[in-house]
């Protein structure tokens, strides 16, 4: 019996796109399983909670087998949580060529922390080359539609969040 391939695709997924989605699912014609998980980082500001970020995820993943695509979180270093699920890859999407740049200098610093992980770069399909949780987030802060975008799930939080917080800030 062959090895199992599996990796990690790290990420904040504040909040997961379509675009994610697409790097997924081209993963999975490379590897046996991916491990779709939300990293924990307490220098960034997110617009969703950790259990909301692994229940928007749950959701847009939810078409692909439970076999192939886990959930999870964790805190730390990518490189040891990928060592401790036993995958040998740390999974990154590429979208334009100004992400190689920081990409690059994640996987060589990956690279000299554990040479055993390799990383892997794939990009997402063509049509999601300019989606990014950013552009999606301030999109639907200023009400502008970002249904094909998102899962339905994600584009119904999307706008609660910010009816919400429009608002509590109206004088």
């Amino acid at each position: 019996m062959l090895p199992s391939h599996k990796a990690v695709y790290p990420g904040s997924f504040d909040p997961p796109t379509l675009g994610h989605v697409s790097v997924v699912k081209r993963a999975l014609n490379v590897f046996d399983k991916i491990i779709v998980a939300v990293a924990y980082n307490p220098g960034k500001k997110t617009l969703f909670t950790v259990d909301e970020r692994l229940e928007l995820l749950r959701d847009s993943l939810a078409a692909f087998p439970a076999s192939r695509v886990e959930v999870d979180f964790f805190q730390g270093l990518t490189v040891d949580y990928a060592r401790s699920q036993g995958a040998r890859a740390v999974l990154r999407g590429l979208r334009v060529l100004a992400d190689f740049d920081f990409e690059f200098q994640l996987a060589m610093m990956n690279n000299h922390i554990d040479h055993d992980i390799q990383s892997v770069f794939l990009m997402a399909d063509h049509q999601w080359f300019f989606v990014s949780s950013s552009i999606v987030k301030e999109a639907a802060m200023f009400g502008a539609d970002v249904d094909k975008l998102v899962s339905p799930l994600v584009a119904e939080k999307l706008k609660a969040k910010f009816d919400r917080s429009a608002k509590s800030h109206l004088i």
